[in-house]
């Protein structure tokens, strides 16, 4: 416990008992009976605050949610959610926890080493980005999947989000602050039918607040293992 306290920081510690107080409040007010959206809520954002330190442990824990979100989707027919989730976003969290323990910083395996992408790789992604959302936008299509345009814009903002994760690139939680912006509007849409799913659009809210802290602690890190290279 106390190696534990020493590695976050006070910050980080209060935002984290934050955003598990208010998904856990927004649960019992508004659900109360979808236990897994809570499990998987207080576990997204967990591993989105190691992700913020570059710990690997984090991916492992996003492989875990990504499967347990793909069944909550499931259940409100946002098959564009269920299979980026289930289809794209775990094997990929695989492949970047793999990426993440090969890179260590300086030895150091509950820290990744930063990378930074070239203009020609960047390029690259948003090509590939445009060719996997196309082709997402006629399969989601084909499975009638609610509140389509969202939903593939989701697509998009998530394999962008997982490729830079898999690069190691600051970047990657950006992506992902956008995509939690999309997913917010998705949920709110699902809430107007179901006044329960307002807990899932709190647990997004507070991923969007854990995002933008990791983008911003990423930046730190990458400068201070620059000085110390």
């Amino acid at each position: 416990m106390k190696k534990l306290k020493g590695y976050f920081s006070k910050f980080e510690i209060t935002l984290w008992i934050t955003s598990v107080v208010i998904i856990t409040a927004s649960f019992f007010a508004f659900d109360r009976t979808s236990y897994l959206t809570l499990i998987a809520s207080d576990l997204g954002v967990t591993a989105i605050l190691l992700n913020a330190k570059g710990n690997p442990v984090g991916q492992g824990l996003m492989v875990i949610f990504s499967i347990i979100y793909g069944i909550i989707s499931m259940g409100f027919a946002y098959y564009g959610e269920m299979i980026t989730y289930v289809g794209m976003s775990m094997p990929m969290a695989i492949i970047a926890l793999i990426s993440w323990l090969k890179n260590p910083f300086n030895g150091n395996h509950t820290e990744v080493k930063v990378n930074r992408i070239s203009k020609k790789e960047t390029l690259f992604m948003i090509l590939l980005t445009a060719v996997v959302t196309a082709l997402f936008f006629f399969i989601l299509k084909a499975f009638n999947t609610a509140n389509l345009i969202p939903s593939t814009f989701s697509v998009t903002t998530s394999f962008a989000a997982v490729y830079l994760t898999f690069r190691r690139s600051p970047y990657f939680s950006l992506l992902y602050a956008a995509n939690d912006v999309v997913l917010i509007v998705l949920w709110i849409l699902a809430a107007i039918k179901d006044i329960s799913y307002l807990s899932v659009v709190m647990c997004f809210a507070m991923f969007l607040a854990n995002d933008l802290y990791a983008f911003i602690n990423w930046r730190k890190m990458e400068i201070r293992q620059r000085l110390v290279d």
